[in-house]
């Protein structure tokens, strides 16, 4: 309902600790990439393209909903406290989508949730900003946010839960590996600063040393392991956290 999504936002720390945002920088931009591929397909099938990617798609799925009138004020109260146009529009469309989907599901598109990508995201570190050359800076990392028709055809993410993001944000220069025959385990190789750790994505399921991968790029080619999109490599990560998941329970 929206005054859950609503208590949500409300706990969101938009300008806070900078170590902390820092921290989830890798999260937050998987995040951040899985929201974009959200918004083209909604922008799509409810033809708003002239507002993606941040924008409140309720309007375009039924013109005439209302929030029930303590929830709008509210609503309208909590948003004099978000900083930025972008949030807000986001936020809104957040709360308003979550009461919209309680009252009248039948009007939605079948697609996945909009918004439950950006709220993770703003749960994560608070807000972003979108610089003059069209970057989006999310603290600690800034990436192109590229056209609406080309995330239209880049991979999903089956799985938000905190245990597949908890997994993906870690220091350093990360590099993913899988074989190139497409089975096997996933691995990565963090550069921190001096240091090299070289991983592999256990039964844990978590993080543990390994050898498996040669010194150089050239090496590790010819050991038949290919590079793998954080995209691809955040959905197999859910996948092993979910079956692990699965058996314990």
């Amino acid at each position: 309902m929206s005054s859950a999504m609503l208590n949500r936002l409300r706990a969101v720390e938009w300008i806070g600790d900078w170590g902390y945002a820092f921290g989830h920088v890798r999260s937050r931009r998987v995040l951040m990439r899985e929201y974009l591929r959200r918004a083209a397909q909604w922008t799509q099938a409810c033809s708003a393209e002239s507002e993606w990617p941040f924008f409140d798609v309720t309007d375009h799925v039924d013109p005439d909903f209302r929030l029930p009138p303590e929830i709008s004020l509210e609503l309208d109260e909590y948003l004099g406290q978000v900083p930025g146009e972008s949030l807000r529009r986001t936020c809104a469309g957040a709360v308003r989508m979550a009461e919209l989907r309680a009252r009248r599901p039948s009007v939605l598109p079948d697609l996945p949730d909009l918004y439950e990508p950006l709220v993770r995201f703003y749960e994560r570190g608070g807000e972003f900003f979108r610089d003059n050359a069209g970057f989006l800076d999310l603290t600690g990392v800034s990436f192109r946010p590229g056209t609406l028709r080309g995330h239209l055809g880049t991979p999903r993410l089956s799985t938000l839960s905190e245990a597949m993001l908890d997994a993906v944000d870690a220091e350093g220069r990360i590099s993913y590996y899988a074989a190139s025959t497409g089975t096997g385990p996933l691995l990565r190789r963090r550069d921190l600063r001096d240091e090299r750790h070289d991983e592999v994505f256990g039964q844990g399921p978590y993080w543990e040393p390994t050898d498996l991968l040669p010194s150089s790029e050239e090496e590790v080619k010819e050991a038949g392991w290919v590079r793998l999109d954080e995209i691809d490599a955040a959905e197999l990560i859910g996948t092993a956290v979910a079956r692990a998941s699965r058996q314990r329970g």
